[in-house]
């Protein structure tokens, strides 16, 4: 028996290959799930599931409605910190969010992509981190491998492709240093999300 690749599979990777297939479809049905219970209007009901699904996140953080996961036992939230709707949190690689961050609406943070000068089209991965009293604006983007600095702002609809220095404002396709954060000591506290949301 061969793969779809061609290499010839032992009987130890046909059971690894069945193995693996058996997980990723509980996975893929988990996720589903996941996705429903991202219409139910009231967080604290989310935040349950999310945190059972192995999401790390504390009760005074929240995610809106109608976010999409994969892996959630890779993701981890610190205090104080939203997530917007509509956002996509990418768990196949470590992907971590700092305290008192803001995620506006229609973010993607991604920590996996294909490489495309691959002959067999292979994944390649990248922890995303994001610090402490960032501010990421609606429909940004973040690929693989990046960090973004404390107290960071990323423009709405960039696309951040390399690591945002402490306290730098960028924007872009792909994204780049457009100023500097003016406040140098964040303490604010972002406090209650909208409700039903």
């Amino acid at each position: 028996m061969k793969d779809k690749n061609g290499q010839t599979l032992t009987s130890d990777n046909i059971l690894n290959k069945i193995s693996n297939r058996i997980d990723t479809i509980f996975l893929e049905f988990w996720l589903m799930i996941l996705r429903w219970v991202g219409y139910i209007p009231i967080h604290t009901i989310r935040k349950i599931f999310y945190i059972l699904s192995g999401l790390k996140m504390p009760l005074n953080s929240t995610i809106h409605m109608w976010a999409n996961f994969f892996n959630p036992e890779n993701i981890k939230i610190g205090h104080d910190s939203i997530i917007g709707d509509h956002c996509f949190l990418d768990g196949r690689a470590p992907l971590e969010i700092g305290s008192h961050v803001n995620i506006a609406s229609q973010v993607l943070i991604y920590n996996d992509e294909h490489n495309i000068n691959s002959p067999d089209f292979s994944n390649s991965f990248g922890p995303v981190i994001i610090k402490d009293y960032v501010f990421i604006g609606p429909r940004a983007i973040i690929l693989p491998g990046v960090t973004i600095g404390r107290g960071a702002v990323v423009a709405a609809g960039a696309v951040v492709t390399k690591n945002i220095p402490d306290f730098e404002v960028w924007g872009g396709v792909p994204a780049k240093k457009i100023s500097d954060r003016q406040l140098k000591n964040p303490a604010y506290v972002l406090g209650r999300p909208m409700l039903f949301q």
